[in-house]
């Protein structure tokens, strides 16, 4: 089974950077189901060109030998199609050969892992019983350029008609990852005798793999039936898992809006980055070396801190998918060096639900987060953070409402965003956090960010409870 990419961009033999495949060599890979063959019919500063050799092995197959197989790896006899068609053989080549141009890595072109590249991927065969209507509808919804043919069983016998399998051309201008991942998922999509055990794990590699397109999919339902090979059970997970992403991307766009709006209206007094050095210099007073940034958006004050050598442990968790996704981007993670990498994690999660994972810390941060829960919300982050999770110090920001005054675009009685449930006044924060401090017990201090106004105080308060 052979699949090839060809590329324009120039030069042309960068592909070899970003697949970590010399174009001068001939490379072979012994896969459970037999040997994976990368070379390059053509490369040069114009055109270059890499090609992926399956030779599959299928007495293996039978014999059972290949990875997670089950029941002599589904297959029944020694004589099949498994060596010539593209299948579910070919996702896992590419995971294995090809796995860091996968996940968009390259060591010594970053950049041009990140920028889209004149690309042409060519899979000499598919079976596709539903025909070339489905495979258009395959990949056509995700701006290929789409050529298929389907050639004759045999010219001198007409009468035979057509084969049943397909060659298939796609062309679009796009990172060589997202050719990838799309390759990755589809083709398997096409494949009724899958190789490997189908469970769990098959779930969070759809999702994984399917993040950022295959919600938006017209054919998103029958790519993950035809992928999960129709287990019922693992179709409903896809499904509420999707549905739930689906409902954050409306809050995610609220929030990124929201950033937008705060940061237009407190641009002149550069309140962001005053608001994250005080959170810094806080923390470092302290001593705090192991740190969890609760509602860390999209990432800022994460990039402040993964600065400070200091700072041992740094986490970042948040309730949208999408702003984590802007934090990876901001952060580079993919990209940084090793050691600075194992610093830094981020996951998803609820703040109005306890979580062992937050537990432990030297230190969490809420900047900018209680104004966006309502009462009964805030109730349950405070146990959730001071109760259970219980960090030696917690920094929290929240807007002073008072100051709300100084700002010419905002009208009287509005809030800095329509997404804010209040803005306290300094009183009230100080009510707020005795409480907090007394319930827990904390001790709290105030201190203003941004320029204060003698009657009104600074734009943002902060209050750090420590143990």
């Amino acid at each position: 089974m052979l699949l090839t990419i060809s590329t324009t961009h120039q030069p042309a033999t960068d592909l070899g950077f970003l697949l970590h495949k010399n174009p001068s060599q001939v490379q072979s890979f012994e896969l459970s189901f037999g040997q994976v063959h990368v070379f390059y019919p053509e490369a040069n500063n114009e055109r270059c060109t890499v090609a992926m050799l399956l030779d599959v092995d299928p007495v293996a197959l039978v014999r059972g030998k290949a990875e997670g197989s089950a029941e002599g790896g589904g297959l029944d006899q020694y004589v099949n199609d498994r060596p010539y068609v593209a299948s579910s053989f070919v996702s896992v080549a590419i995971a294995q050969v090809f796995r860091s141009a996968l996940s968009g890595k390259s060591k010594e072109k970053p950049e041009l892992a990140d920028a889209a590249l004149p690309l042409v991927a060519s899979v000499s065969v598919i079976p596709c019983r539903a025909g070339e209507d489905y495979l258009r509808g395959l990949f056509e919804p995700l701006g290929y350029e789409v050529t298929v043919t389907q050639p004759e069983l045999d010219s001198k016998f007409g009468e035979w008609g057509k084969s049943k399998y397909y060659a298939l051309t796609l062309t679009k201008n796009c990172k060589l990852r997202e050719l990838l991942t799309h390759l990755y998922v589809l083709l398997p999509v096409l494949d009724n005798d899958k190789h490997y055990y189908v469970g769990d794990a098959e779930v969070e590699k759809l999702l994984r793999h399917g993040e950022g397109w295959l919600n938006n999919h017209p054919k998103k339902q029958d790519i993950s039936n035809k992928y999960l090979k129709h287990r019922h059970s693992l179709v409903r997970q896809i499904n509420e898992r999707l549905a739930a992403d689906e409902s954050n991307e409306d809050l995610d766009a609220v929030a990124e809006k929201k950033e937008a709006e705060e940061e237009s209206l407190e641009r002149k007094i550069s309140l962001n980055e005053r608001r994250i050095g005080t959170v810094v210099s806080v923390l470092k007073q302290n001593n705090a070396h192991r740190v969890v940034d609760l509602g860390c958006g999209g990432g800022k004050l994460l990039k402040a801190l993964l600065e400070e050598k200091e700072f041992s442990e740094i986490v970042g968790m948040d309730v949208s998918h999408r702003a984590l996704e802007i934090a990876h981007q901001r952060l580079y993670l993919d990209r940084l060096p090793e050691m600075k990498r194992a610093r830094i994690k981020l996951m998803q999660g609820s703040l109005t639900y306890r979580d062992a994972r937050i537990a432990g810390y030297d230190a969490a941060t809420l900047i900018e987060v209680i104004e966006h829960l309502d009462e009964p919300r805030l109730s349950a982050l405070e146990k959730v953070v001071f109760k259970f999770a219980r960090p030696k110090l917690v920094v929290v920001t929240t807007p002073n409402v008072e100051y709300n005054a100084t700002f010419e675009n905002l009208p009287a009685g509005k809030l800095r965003h329509r997404d804010h449930r209040f803005e306290w006044t300094r009183n009230e924060f100080q009510d707020w956090s005795h409480r907090i401090a007394t319930t827990y017990g904390y001790k709290v201090q105030f201190l203003p960010v941004g320029d204060e106004d003698p009657a009104l105080g600074a734009p943002t308060q902060m209050g750090v409870f420590t143990t």
